[in-house]
């Protein structure tokens, strides 16, 4: 079963590709290590603000405060557990403030 390119939920895309994230300067970007110390793995979604991760993650929270995955929209980076990976990440827009996860203080 192939993409259906015509007819009702024909899905249309132009030619070329697309730059996520194409907004960002070099200064609000960087690249960081991601360890899964726990035992189960662990799912980050695109916007979600990476020092407010699981608990399991290890990573410098306060190096990735204001900063979320360079991935597209809708996506998610899963972690293994005891994987340990180096990934790209990108300055969250607007006020670089997403409340709701693991608030502390704030």
């Amino acid at each position: 079963m192939g993409i259906q390119t015509h007819g009702p939920g024909a899905v249309r895309v132009a030619p070329g590709t697309v730059e996520i994230n194409a907004d960002r300067s070099a200064s609000q970007r960087r690249t960081v290590v991601i360890v899964n110390t726990g035992d189960r793995p662990v799912q980050i979604g695109s916007h979600i603000h990476l020092a407010e991760v699981n608990a399991a993650l290890d990573v410098d929270r306060e190096a990735v405060c204001g900063y979320r995955l360079d991935i597209p929209s809708g996506t998610s980076r899963r972690f293994e557990p005891g994987a340990s990976s180096e990934v790209a990440i990108v300055a969250l827009g607007g006020r670089a403030f997403v409340p709701g996860i693991q608030v502390k203080g704030r």
